[in-house]
C-alpha cells in the first residue's frame, strides 16, 4: 500500500472513535495506508483530543439517539466542534436501519464518505486514501 504523509515528512493522523464497535478493528488497516491512528470509545474524547492536535481524518460511527432533545447522536456535536477546523475528512459508519435518520445529517453537514454496516475492508480502503 501506498504511504500516504502530511506536512514535513509526518504521517497523518487518523482517528478512530469507536463508542459501540460491533465491527472489526480496522487500525492495522489505517496503519497500513501510511496513518498514525489513535482508537478513542468516546465522542466527548474524540472532541477534546481534536481540539488540541491535529487531525487529518476521523472515523465515526452514527448511533442514532432518540432520547436527545436537539439532535439526532454524537457525531452532531462532533461536527459543530470541526466547524472551525479546515481539511479533515470524516467517515461514517452507520446501520442501514438508521437511514432516516442518518440523512438528517447527511442535509446538514458534508461528509468525506458515508459506509453502511457490515464494513467490508476494500470498501474502506477506496475512501481511507481519497481522504488525504
Amino acid at each position: 500500500m501506498r504511504e500516504v504523509m502530511s506536512q514535513a515528512g509526518k504521517r497523518p493522523v487518523l482517528i478512530s472513535i469507536l463508542e459501540l464497535g460491533g465491527y472489526p478493528d480496522f487500525s492495522k488497516l489505517y496503519r497500513s495506508l501510511g496513518y498514525e491512528v489513535y482508537s478513542l470509545e468516546s465522542m466527548r474524547k474524540a472532541i477534546k483530543f481534536i481540539k488540541h492536535n491535529a487531525v487529518d481524518v476521523i472515523v465515526a460511527e452514527f448511533n442514532f439517539q432518540s432520547d436527545f432533545r436537539d439532535r439526532t447522536s454524537q457525531v452532531e456535536s462532533l461536527m459543530a466542534s470541526l466547524a472551525q477546523k479546515k481539511g479533515i475528512s470524516v467517515i461514517i459508519f452507520y446501520d442501514r436501519d438508521q437511514s432516516h435518520q442518518f440523512s438528517r445529517l447527511t442535509d446538514q453537514f458534508q461528509f468525506h464518505a458515508a459506509l453502511a454496516y457490515p464494513i467490508i475492508d476494500a470498501d474502506l480502503v477506496k475512501v481511507i486514501p481519497a481522504a488525504q
